[in-house]
């Protein structure tokens, strides 16, 4: 009985030369020890491939569309899909003859190949599939003069994005045959005037990935690069077991962490006081100060440079960064400055305004004309926060303020602009303003 021809993919162009040495070398090939349709090793699942048969067709896909030559610049990664894995079953359960018709799914492409029984492995056979490379010529667009190379142009289509693989023994004359079947989608070997247009675009890997495949994923050994969607799209690494919110590109920080990246360690444990999570830091309770407000606040401790309606305001003679400044207001008993009514704004700005002629700053390396006071911008509340948590009910930014410039999150006093407010980088070292409640001064003790 003669041996049935193995079936060409679609739109072949005929038998493909020297076919029996390549398929002969590739039997040897080491990622072909698995033989995936073999029912004695692993018994496929009812009506088609097993989950292991399946992840391994799958990941020899990727594998081998990364390392198509020349590199591809907008290859993407196949994922596997189960309703093109049924479509492939059914296809091979017919030995592979003809496509459902009509397709459940839109634009499906096609790989099918018909070989005796035993003779390779479903693995084995996407290798000789992705071997027709050697006949094609990319720049050209076109496959070598009787040759066929629309397997391998279907396996490495860029744009097609899903996979689904089936196997089926069946017979053909009486001859024990199996049939191998792939169906992709999009489907590829889209003509143009006859000929069939390149699979992919030659370039860096990755480098002509669309706005929505902005990732580029690579295998464990780092060769190529297949555009997939981005498994992190905010772009943002939570650290210390922190979940990152997808939606909001934030993150949730567990138990003894904060910080924007759950970066900061906190263990801070406040004694009288509130804890700040964001900030890591505690609000003291009245006559309470210093970093864990366990310190008892004697007055006077200082002397006031401003009175409003009763409250206490001073203005440092040093430059600290903002959570240096709030930490030593802290210290004091009191907490950076919140304005939170035009009469303040406008007294603290006359009064700074006069100050301005005898400016001067005791750290000589560094001099400044504006203030901190005590309100941030807080990530998670998306609004800007006074120390104590409350949120401004009064304002007085300046201009075309806030602007975020430079990742501004802390809010000075500025001197070129009459002392309204501008948002600036936490780490800037101004002087600062510490206020003094009523309340607190009430329950200050007696000095000794």
């Amino acid at each position: 009985i003669p041996r049935p021809e193995p079936c060409p993919g679609l739109g072949g162009r005929g038998r493909q030369p020297g076919l029996l040495p390549v398929f002969l070398v590739l039997l040897g090939m080491a990622w072909a020890e698995v033989r995936l349709q073999q029912p004695q090793e692993q018994a496929p699942m009812p009506g088609g491939l097993s989950r292991k048969e399946s992840f391994l067709l799958l990941s020899l896909h990727n594998r081998l569309r990364s390392r198509v030559q020349p590199p591809a610049a907008n290859m993407q990664r196949l994922d596997w899909s189960e309703s093109l894995a049924q479509l492939a079953q059914a296809r091979a359960a017919l030995c592979g003859t003809a496509a459902p018709s009509p397709a459940p799914v839109p634009h499906v492409g096609w790989n099918v190949q018909l070989l005796p029984r035993g003779s390779a492995s479903f693995v084995q056979v996407v290798s000789l599939w992705f071997a027709e490379g050697q006949w094609y010529s990319h720049a050209a667009a076109e496959c070598a003069y009787n040759a066929t190379c629309t397997h391998y142009t279907q396996l490495v289509w860029a744009t097609s994005s899903q996979l689904g693989c089936g196997w089926h023994a069946c017979s053909v004359d009486q001859v024990a045959m199996e049939a191998f079947v792939c169906a992709y989608a999009p489907g590829g070997n889209w003509e143009v005037n006859g000929k069939t247009i390149s699979p992919y675009k030659k370039g860096a890997w990755c480098s002509l990935c669309t706005a929505t495949l902005s990732g580029c994923f690579k295998a464990w050994d780092h060769e190529g690069g297949l555009c997939e969607v981005p498994r992190n799209p905010c772009r943002v690494s939570c650290r210390n077991g922190g979940q990152l919110n997808t939606s909001t590109c934030r993150c949730h920080c567990p138990p003894g962490y904060t910080g924007r990246y759950c970066q900061v360690r906190c263990g801070v444990r406040c004694v009288h006081g509130q804890f700040r999570e964001e900030e890591c830091s505690c609000v003291c309770q009245v006559g309470y100060g210093g970093a864990q407000c366990a310190t008892k606040v004697h007055f006077p401790f200082h002397t006031c440079d401003l009175r409003i309606d009763g409250d206490c305001f001073t203005v440092s003679s040093e430059a600290d960064t903002y959570y240096g400044a709030k930490m030593k207001c802290q210290e004091q008993g009191g907490v950076l400055a919140q304005i939170q009514s035009q009469k303040v704004q406008d007294i603290l700005a006359f009064y700074l305004g006069r100050l301005e002629t005898t400016n001067e700053v005791t750290d000589t390396d560094f001099e400044t004309r504006n203030f901190w006071i005590g309100l941030t911008y807080k990530t998670a509340k998306d609004s800007f926060r006074w120390t104590t948590g409350e949120h401004h009910s009064f304002t007085s930014f300046a201009f075309g303020q806030p602007d975020n410039q430079g990742f501004g999150n802390c809010v000075e006093l500025q001197a070129s602009a009459a002392f309204n407010w501008n948002d600036q980088r936490c780490k800037t070292r101004n002087r600062y303003i510490c206020q003094f409640a009523q309340e607190h001064i009430s329950r200050w003790d007696p000095g000794r």
